[in-house]
């Protein structure tokens, strides 16, 4: 276990699997709610465990839950790649611990844990305005390609941050 600035951040086991589900399809839900006006909406399998369980326990990913003050509220993972390239595959939180700065304090954790790191890289839906608004105004992301653009379902951006030249 590891703490910052008030969060801890815990290596995911098998047993968070379906914890860590349920935050992720409120997370996901309430993004989908207010960017689409849909009721439900995530990749696949953020609902039902197949997510977590893929991307989180198999892919080799550093993946971590987060807490705070002995309560679940999300979770993160990235992908350490070749020549310090690192991919951040996802962060998500709790609907009810949103726009405290959290997000912000799981990423300055990110970039202190793999400080090494020359490039980070992620993507988000296009719909998701408030990631957009994280990443870029937040964390210093820039966006560097828009996939599928004008299709409100598979509009993806691409977000790349350079640290080191």
């Amino acid at each position: 276990m590891e703490e910052f600035k008030g969060l801890q951040f815990i290596k995911v086991t098998k047993e968070d699997v379906m914890p860590l589900t349920a935050i992720m399809k409120r997370a996901f839900d309430e993004d989908t709610k207010r960017h689409l006006g849909e009721e439900s909406g995530g990749p696949d399998g953020y609902d039902n465990g197949e997510f977590i369980q893929k991307w989180y326990i198999e892919s080799g990913a550093e993946a971590y839950k987060i807490v705070k003050d002995g309560v679940l509220v999300g979770g993160c993972n990235v992908f350490l790649g070749r020549e310090q390239e690192n991919f951040l595959g996802s962060v998500f939180l709790d609907p009810s611990c949103q726009d405290k700065g959290y997000g912000t304090c799981i990423w300055k954790f990110i970039e202190q844990k793999y400080p090494d790191t020359r490039v980070w890289r992620t993507e988000t839906p296009g719909f998701s305005k408030r990631n957009h608004n994280f990443y870029v105004n937040k964390c210093g992301f820039h966006v560097v390609k828009i996939e599928n653009p004008k299709d409100k379902y598979e509009e993806n951006y691409i977000l790349e941050k350079v640290m080191k030249e």
